[in-house]
């Protein structure tokens, strides 16, 4: 995936794309629709991808004084997504 970085010094517009939730369409000039982008919450996912962990896991994880190896969580992973 590639990252395109765009600097965007306009306050009102910087203010606009902060305060944006869920998709956000860019339009041209003439209204024509340029780009969208959706907004994801910091530490959240993207819409459409699902966690290959579960919210039970994660939380039972939580609950283990040491949490489990990473290599561990890697593991059960790509095992879940074995093609």
């Amino acid at each position: 995936m590639t990252t395109t970085i765009i600097t965007i010094t306009d306050p009102e517009l910087l203010a606009k794309l902060a305060a944006a939730e869920g998709r956000i369409v860019f339009r041209g000039p003439s209204g024509e629709a340029v780009k969208t982008a959706d907004t994801v919450t910091r530490g959240g996912l993207p819409r459409g991808v699902k966690s290959p962990i579960s919210d039970e896991e994660i939380e039972e994880a939580r609950k283990q004084p040491d949490g489990s190896p990473l290599a561990d969580v890697w593991k059960r992973i790509h095992e879940r997504h074995k093609p």
